[in-house]
């Protein structure tokens, strides 16, 4: 109904606003004859505004009309006979060409199905050209043939890899919530992995605490009637699948499969009626199967709510079997694994950010681009001496390089060995696309690295384009020797003297042209510091959201908004060495720091988490400049420390703090102190309580740092604590 008030306007020439205004004053889901009968906005701007009149009486004409035809993004009919026998056809021409039935294949009205033709859905997954080029590189690097479809699907190192959540790039289970099920899941059988691909969705996924506490035995798995273990065993007592639902039906009730499949669409498409009937049905069956009519009504009670969301167990087998030969991969051939990911995800900076910070904790190393060891995508570097692996970056990723260059420098090394130097680089590429643009590229992000410094090779630029321009002219000349050789009468090139370019420069050009720091990161000498006041970007997930906490890291972009208000907003995103976040500065903060916000500024920011949209954001409350002078002072603090004995600022190894509370202590002190653990970082270590000699755990896991003990001690004497 909207979209057909909005076509009738834009078909009449009525202003935009006006139409919108219109069409959202239908409820959601309502006809135009309903919304004229319950929305009294909509009637009252139908009876008063002649044009709204003319707009809405035109609409109604449109409503319900097919609007387009559109081809489904993987459907693809199957037919006995030529297609043509069955359904009409058309060609669609546009973004996606191709032929398509004219009869409907939406879930409504599926007439393509109602006909009774196959309708096969094919999906393209990126996931199966990762395994196919980690397949291709293994082959290259270690000479060893891998069938995917052979590999044991109990695999322990795999298994492994699953339980600790190692899981970035692993296919269905590198969210951040789908990590955190795993760590306490700790998948053993295949059949986990597929149940969590199955449960991970709304709805199912507030079974998940259920399914782990069955699993691990600290909750009971019953069954309403002994006939329902055989088919709920395998899930701990938890209906996962449509199929389960199926089979119940089936098996207590008596069904048929297609009888069984009415109650499962009834009850997935929520049909009220059809539910009834099916219940009484369903009742009725069980009865006749000798089971109890109350027995029976649980049982149909019990599968219900499931069945409304139940996932089909045969996609859920495929989908895992792809995340466990992805997980497989990366457990057994980690650095070929990480390179065929990044290739994938070459395109998209924010992917590559993350995967490179994952190799780095995988302990890959990934390199620079350069021209003597790159290839067009990413690729695994073996070193000759010690068989350490690499991961060399493609010459594709640097911008302003373009195809047509990274191809040519690649197959010219292939035909004739390494390039020697800057001339032997110059003479030998000969595509006019190596311009001072590509050149200045390969320079900035080290791809030259050896034939010259950074800062030299860019100062040097317009003696290296003569060069190349002299040297080519030459080649087109043909002038040879009396014995018909190419003769070069030109000078080896020279580069003019120039100070090195700094580590912020490099820094710079690297996070410009390959979208990321390579080398280095501008936050690594203050990785201690972050330890000690801020947690880590990539452990923040849902637990966080809506709690208080510490980021650090460097200002990588700042997005303006204005409002509406004459206020304006800021968008700033902030990387540590493990991943970035976007914090929102309002009006207000933004007022106050108005002079903050650099990029490539080093901060420490505090606010809550947001999960609106899907994605974690920081509503930052306040932040500062984290200073060099700032950070020695840290650094002399932990020296001092460590030369005393006491934990460092950012130990793992303080595991307990203990509370000692005299037995008269208020409940304002215990308030007080609850209220503070609340908003401090999260980590690893106890707090305890300790009140008349009776010793208590606290729920409290927290980051130790100088500042908490500092701040513990202003509300609790130090003689009273205990650290450990």
């Amino acid at each position: 109904a909207r979209a057909a008030v909005r076509d009738a306007g834009r078909a009449l020439g009525l202003p935009y606003d006006f139409c919108d205004k219109t069409a959202k004053a239908i409820p959601m889901f309502s006809s135009i004859e309903e919304a004229l009968l319950e929305a009294k906005d909509f009637k009252d701007l139908y009876a008063s505004s002649p044009d709204a009149k003319k707009l809405i009486d035109s609409a109604k004409r449109l409503e319900g009309v097919a609007r387009h035809a559109s081809m489904h993004a993987c459907g693809v009919v199957i037919t006995k006979e030529p297609v043509t026998e069955y359904t009409p056809l058309q060609r669609i021409i546009g973004k996606s060409e191709g032929t398509v039935t004219q009869y409907s294949s939406s879930t409504k009205s599926s007439f393509v199905e109602k006909i009774g033709l196959l309708k096969m859905d094919f999906l393209g997954l990126k996931n199966l050209t990762i395994i196919q080029n980690t397949l291709r590189i293994v082959r290259k690097i270690k000479n060893l043939e891998i069938n995917i479809d052979d590999i044991p699907l109990d695999d322990a190192k795999t298994y492994k890899l699953l339980q600790k959540a190692e899981t970035t790039g692993v296919f269905q289970l590198e969210s951040s919530g789908m990590k955190r099920y795993l760590k306490q899941l700790k998948p053993g059988v295949f059949e986990d992995i597929i149940a969590m691909v199955a449960l991970y969705r709304p709805g199912p996924m507030d079974w998940i605490p259920d399914f782990v506490s069955r699993k691990h035995g600290q909750k009971s798995i019953q069954y309403l009637h002994p006939k329902l273990k055989p088919i709920l065993e395998k899930t701990y007592g938890v209906a996962v699948y449509q199929e389960q639902i199926m089979q119940i039906a089936r098996d207590l009730a008596g069904f048929s499969l297609g009888e069984a499949d009415v109650l499962r669409k009834a009850m997935g498409k929520k049909i009220f009626v059809l539910i009834q009937e099916q219940k009484q049905k369903f009742v009725d069956g069980c009865i006749q199967q000798g089971i109890d009519q109350k027995v029976a009504e649980k049982i149909f009670a019990f599968i219900e709510p499931f069945a409304g969301y139940g996932f089909n167990r045969s996609h859920a087998a495929c989908y895992a079997l792809i995340g466990y030969q992805t997980a497989y991969l990366k457990a057994h051939f980690p650095a070929a694994f990480m390179a065929a990911l990044l290739t994938s995800d070459q395109d998209n900076i924010d992917r590559v950010a993350i995967e490179v910070s994952e190799c780095r904790e995988m302990s890959i190393e990934v390199l620079p681009p350069h021209i003597n060891e790159s290839f067009e995508e990413f690729a695994v570097i073996v070193d000759a001496d010690n068989k350490k692996e690499r991961i060399r970056f493609g010459l594709n990723a640097i911008k302003n390089v373009g195809h047509t260059v990274a191809q040519e420098i690649m197959e010219e090394r292939k035909r004739s060995g390494k390039y020697q130097n800057l001339t032997d680089f110059i003479e030998r590429v000969a595509t006019k696309d190596l311009n001072k643009k590509s050149l200045e590229a390969l320079a900035k992000v080290g791809a030259l690295e050896g034939m010259g410094e950074r800062n030299q090779l860019i100062f040097s630029m317009e003696n290296i384009l003569s060069y190349s321009r002299n040297f080519q002219e030459l080649k087109k000349s043909k002038q040879t020797s009396l014995f018909g050789e190419a003769t070069n009468f030109l000078p080896e090139i020279t580069l003019s003297q120039s100070e090195p370019a700094n580590p912020k420069q490099r820094l710079s050009w690297e996070k410009e042209l390959l979208g990321l720091y390579i080398s280095d990161h501008p936050t690594k000498e203050y990785q201690a510091y972050f330890r000690h006041v801020a947690t880590p970007m990539k452990e923040i997930d849902a637990a966080f959201v809506g709690r208080p906490v510490n980021i650090g890291g460097v200002i990588s972009s700042i997005h303006k908004i204005f409002l509406k208000n004459q206020k304006t907003m800021l968008f700033v995103m902030v990387e540590d060495m493990s991943a970035k976040m976007e914090l929102i500065v309002f009006p207000k903060l933004l007022e106050a720091t108005a002079d903050f916000w650099q990029e490539d500024k080093i901060i420490l920011a505090s606010g809550k988490i947001s999960d609106k949209d899907g994605e974690f954001k920081l509503l930052c409350d306040s932040a500062k400049a984290v200073t060099l002078e700032e950070l020695e002072k840290f650094r002399r603090i932990e020296m001092t420390q460590k030369k005393n004995g006491q934990p460092a600022a950012n130990s793992s190894s303080v595991s307990i703090i203990t509370l000692s509370l005299p037995q008269g202590a208020t409940k304002e002190t215990l308030t007080h102190l609850s209220q503070f653990f609340d908003g401090c970082v999260k980590g690893e270590t106890k707090i305890y309580l300790e009140i008349s000699r009776s010793k208590m755990e606290t729920p409290y896991r927290l980051q130790y740092s100088l500042e908490l003990a500092d701040a513990i001690k202003k509300i609790v004497p130090e003689g009273q604590i205990k650290i450990a």
